[in-house]
């Protein structure tokens, strides 16, 4: 499942999910822009666990679940809480991170 965050809450997506993976971005970066495609084909190869993008801008208090402080970030919620967090531009480890977090 694939899903942009309309409000600012991400805390409750992942309070009942028990694997939350998410895409931290924001409108003007560039690398997010160009990463949210493959992020998003990945959530199509996984369709049981959401994928959310998180414009942390916006949405403050979701960005504090991770202490974003870099764009992009990817995070993984498992059992409510952060499990691993991720800042890239490159597709491999963002895959290997998705692999480990769907697999477990």
């Amino acid at each position: 499942m694939f899903e942009e965050l309309k409000e600012d809450n991400l805390e409750s997506l992942v309070a009942n999910n028990d694997t939350v993976l998410v895409q931290f971005s924001a409108g003007w970066c560039g690398n997010c822009r160009i990463m949210k495609p493959k992020f998003k084909r990945f959530a199509g190869e996984n369709p049981d666990i959401p994928f959310v993008v998180v414009d942390a801008e916006k949405f403050p208090n979701s960005r504090k679940l991770a202490n974003v402080n870099n764009l992009p970030t990817f995070a993984v919620f498992k059992s409510g809480e952060l499990a691993k967090q991720l800042q890239t531009n490159k597709v491999e480890p963002l895959k290997e991170m998705i692999d480990e977090a769907t697999n477990n």
